[in-house]
């Protein structure tokens, strides 16, 4: 068969959606989140400690907030789409049964995004860092995820000519838009931008999460009217597009008012440290997240009279966010 007969032939699906090693079922559903997660882990750990983060504290993060998050996904998944569970027909227990798909990343997002919460608070850290560090990364996690949908056959669009349809087993014959392949090099897309963005004008203060969210938003709107799997519909739209349109608005006004925020509590001088170094990235200062970030120190000693900023002990800034200070890598 020519290249050409090949490719308006369609994209195949793959004839297996796992294996077994041993007694272990072993899923490429849940490979696809695996290594999903590991990429976006190591984007983020290498942004996050380039922004002043402890090492390792992105790993140490992970062990906690994967679990959670995949718990919090498939929570939102059976929330907005109950039918298949607890309609005609259903079964309550394939409720449980997460290695035949179905996560809602909105619902991993919010457990994971409190769990990350809860461990930085405890140890003293910035979350505003650590999500404008994490934002590229869940991204690239989400988009690997999505092969996840490939191999299981799931979550595809409405039936098309176009050359690079997707295959399905149970509809021979029939193209579908590959719904998977458009979210994953969208999410790519979104991902390398806000790279670039961010080494372009340093932009901190959650101000990069909340573009995550509109970029990620946008381009799940568009995909959602493709999808033709079972859905909760809400006003003639699939509750997932009410959602995704609710978190675009959300995440644009949030980008605006982080930054009205930061720039009006700099002018007041009430910014702490963090703020003042992440303000400092949303306006140009070279470096802004390079300071190291360390996590608070009992003091084993009465406290020395002089101040920290007459030994250097510390990095602080000014009020009109130029360092006096600096130290630490910058972000690659």
């Amino acid at each position: 068969m020519s290249a050409l007969a090949a490719l308006s032939a369609g994209i195949p699906s793959p004839p297996i959606s796992g294996f077994d090693l041993g007694p272990l079922p072993v899923r490429f559903y849940a490979l696809a989140i695996i290594l999903g997660v590991i990429l976006g882990a190591m984007v983020t750990d290498r942004r996050y400690t380039a922004r002043g983060g402890p090492e390792g504290a992105t790993w140490d993060m992970v062990i906690i907030m994967v679990p959670i998050g995949i718990v919090g996904a498939r929570i939102y998944h059976v929330i907005s789409s109950p039918s298949a569970y607890f309609g005609e027909n259903g079964d309550p227990v394939r409720a449980l049964y997460i290695w035949e798909g179905g996560l809602g990343i909105w619902g991993g997002v919010a457990a994971g995004a409190l769990a990350a919460w809860w461990m930085l608070r405890s140890r003293g850290l910035s979350f505003t860092r650590f999500a404008d560090a994490a934002a590229p990364g869940l991204l690239i996690a989400q988009a690997v995820g999505r092969l996840g949908n490939y191999v299981n056959q799931e979550l595809y669009g409405a039936e098309t000519e176009v050359p690079w349809g997707l295959q399905i087993d149970a509809y021979p014959g029939v193209l579908f838009h590959p719904t998977f392949l458009y979210e994953l090099l969208w999410n790519l897309a979104a991902a390398a931008l806000l790279i670039l963005l961010d080494r372009r004008f340093r932009i901190g203060g959650g101000r990069l999460f909340a573009l995550y969210v509109v970029f990620y938003t946008a381009g799940r709107v568009w995909i959602e009217y493709l999808r033709i799997d079972d859905a909760e519909m809400v006003l003639g739209l699939r509750l997932n597009v009410w959602t995704s349109i609710l978190l675009f608005t959300a995440g644009l006004i949030a980008y605006f008012l982080l930054g009205a925020r930061e720039r009006r509590r700099r002018e007041q001088g009430q910014l702490d440290l963090e703020e003042a170094e992440d303000d400092a990235a949303g306006q140009g200062v070279a470096d802004p997240d390079s300071a190291p970030e360390t996590e608070p120190e009992t003091p084993t000693a009465a406290p020395n009279p002089i101040s920290k900023s007459e030994t250097g002990g510390a990095v602080r800034e000014t009020v009109d966010g130029e360092p006096e200070s600096r130290s630490g890598p910058s972000e690659g």
